[in-house]
């Protein structure tokens, strides 16, 4: 048995080339790969594929690349489904302790969202997104922008561009690394009302799930982040966290300075116990309700422009992130 990390990635290989109708080849899987968040190459695809082949689960077609067996379809049905369920909240994890983002020295790496956007539509998104970033419901009005290629490890296919936006978890770094212990929990549908955050309409927890639950809510086409531009209210995507309410206080100095840095988007901070919009909290905990980076690529997507949109995808240098 492989570790847990290369069966992730064996599951996704056969979920590629499982969705398509023909032979896929190494290239394009390790370019889908890319799209949907693991940084690996063509080369360590070709090592993935051959275990496949070996266990049956992949048949080669010469040049033309794999397709999935019947065992191998069987597989991907029932296969880690207790790993995979805890992966999202593990991914988490993972980038929340990566995340080394100096609010004095305005130095270090932060989380993004990658978005992948065809070539051609990108000055019209830019546009929408440069809107929405006024309004004061993302983190952050700082992206970066990818063209075809390879760099920071983030593989663009051809005729696309990618745009890199701060993602909410960049707040859990920021807290962890000042020394306050912090849960991401939910994430969820938030509505607006003439401009001020009224309730969450919809919350899905980061456990027991394989999807990101934001990722869900866009796939769902769950908000009208347009409407809130033009008329104050509508629904946008935020999730929220919890803090020891003993360290209330010093989380919001750690929220204030990090707006010196034009990282936003955190809501309040809860009291021991309090309901903040519909999510309840345990006495001793304090909710910390974040708007998201995508919020303003869900803006884009009600514009009519196709996105592929990866949350919680990467860590990449604030420094090399520019004002939109």
């Amino acid at each position: 048995m492989t570790d847990p990390d290369i069966e992730r990635k064996l599951i996704e290989i056969m979920r590629i080339i499982s969705e398509s109708e023909k032979p896929v080849g190494a290239r394009n899987i390790a370019d889908e790969l890319n799209t949907r968040g693991y940084n690996i190459g063509e080369r360590a695809v070709r090592y993935h594929l051959r275990i496949l082949d070996e266990r049956g689960f992949t048949e080669k077609h010469g040049y033309a690349g794999r397709t999935i067996t019947k065992h191998g379809t069987e597989e991907l049905k029932e296969a880690l489904i207790t790993d995979r369920l805890g992966y999202v909240i593990n991914r988490i994890d993972e980038l929340i302790y990566l995340t080394d983002y100096d609010l004095y020295t305005k130095k270090g790496k932060v989380i993004v969202n990658l978005s992948y956007i065809n070539e051609n539509e990108i000055d019209d998104a830019l546009n929408i997104m440069k809107d929405v970033a006024s309004l004061g419901i993302g983190i952050s009005p700082k992206i970066k922008i990818f063209d075809e290629g390879n760099d920071d490890n983030v593989i663009v296919p051809k005729d696309k561009i990618c745009i890199a936006t701060m993602c909410s978890i960049t707040f859990d770094g920021l807290l962890l690394k000042n020394g306050i212990p912090v849960e991401p929990y939910y994430g969820g549908i938030l509505k607006i009302e003439n401009n001020v955050p009224i309730n969450y309409s919809d919350l899905i927890s980061y456990h027991g799930t394989s999807i990101d639950p934001i990722k869900i809510f866009m796939s769902r086409k769950s908000t009208s982040v347009l409407d809130v531009m033009e008329t104050g209210t509508g629904s946008v995507l935020s999730n929220i966290r919890y803090i020891p309410s003993s360290a209330k206080e010093k989380a919001e100095l750690i929220i204030d300075k990090a707006s010196e840095s034009d990282i936003l988007g955190a809501i309040r901070v809860g009291n021991s116990g309090e309901e903040l919009f519909g999510a309840p909290a345990d006495i001793g905990k304090s909710g910390i309700p974040i708007f998201v980076g995508v919020n303003s690529i869900a803006a884009v997507e009600e514009n009519g422009i196709n996105v592929t949109t990866h949350p919680i995808s990467t860590i990449i240098d604030y420094c090399s992130m520019k004002k939109i």
